[in-house]
């Protein structure tokens, strides 16, 4: 599994059709572009699915989804959002049942407790599974989180804990490498910000929403190939558009979607509550799509 976690790995957005329902055929179409423009992989119910805002059954049925659109030829990862251990457990068996190549277990989302109690309480979902398992750390999007020494204590105790999703400067991601003495596979996601200096830091990868997919696997294969010039210029070009999307959490779910609908002839519709755009913010959409241009195989008038 050590391949699985390398690379830019998609991390799709729930896409919803104007009844607020999730749309079929657009989730089925954003899969087929991230697989068209060479991500390394694919994730969901992450926090740019708003999986918070996805019933239970819901998250089943982008897991089956996912499954089939991907069809075992990239690996396939889901997020775990459960506010207790039996919640996330149910999840995990549903991912299992799904074909998921891994787990990326998220901290509950209820209360604020020490170090501590979210140690036992990762490691108790983790031991309810042989699946590969990352630990999401994203305090800064979630108010809650682990400090290097505590994940290092957590992956000594549990042996499937195999990568750690981050949400932070390569600073920070550098320090928790070190900690752990680069034992433990880190990616980092923050929609792609620092995207050269996290892989000088020692990142494996990224998990990126699929906006701008066919940029970020291009930046990525680059600097593997040892072309970090190409990369560097790669991440130069979509900077602007990284920096507008990455405002907030809210931010990216409400404009990083509408470029990907833009690029890929996909409607957009939002689940309330929602972040709206502006008529300014849908004018700085327009202008980076056209710097963007559409996804590769799409007509310009599939333009949304």
């Amino acid at each position: 599994m050590a391949t699985a976690f390398t690379g830019i790995h998609a991390i799709l957005y729930a896409l919803f059709d104007a009844q607020e329902r999730l749309d079929r055929q657009a989730m089925r179409r954003q899969v087929q572009l991230c697989l068209e423009h060479g991500a390394h992989g694919v994730a969901a119910l992450g926090l740019a699915t708003e999986v918070s805002k996805l019933t239970v059954p819901e998250r089943r049925t982008v897991m089956e989804w996912t499954s089939e659109d991907v069809g075992g030829v990239k690996p396939l990862g889901f997020t775990i959002y459960g506010t207790s251990v039996g919640e996330q457990i149910e999840l995990v068996r549903a991912a299992e049942a799904a074909k998921a190549d891994w787990v990326i277990l998220q901290p509950p989302m209820v209360g604020s407790f020490a170090a501590g109690e979210y140690i036992r309480f990762f490691g108790r979902v983790a031991d309810a599974t042989s699946l590969p398992v990352a630990i999401q750390n994203a305090p800064a999007y979630m108010g809650r989180g682990l400090s290097a020494e505590d994940i290092s204590s957590l992956v000594a105790q549990h042996s499937n804990i195999r990568l750690v999703k981050g949400e932070g400067p390569a600073t920070e991601i550098r320090q928790l490498i070190e900690t752990t003495e680069g034992r433990l596979p880190v990616m980092n996601g923050r929609g792609g910000l620092e995207l050269i200096e996290n892989l000088r830091a020692g990142c494996v990868g990224m998990i990126l929403a699929p906006e701008i997919i066919d940029f970020t696997t291009r930046a990525y294969d680059s600097f593997i190939a040892g072309n970090e010039a190409e990369a560097e210029r790669i991440y130069r070009d979509i900077l602007p558009v990284i920096v507008f999307m990455m405002q907030s959490l809210e931010s990216l779910i409400c404009y990083g979607k509408r470029i990907l609908g833009a690029r890929a002839g996909i409607a957009i519709h939002d689940r309330a509550p929602a972040m709206r755009p502006t008529a300014f913010g849908e004018e700085l959409v327009r202008q980076h799509v056209a710097k963007l241009g559409v996804f590769q195989g799409m007509p310009a008038a599939g333009r949304g």
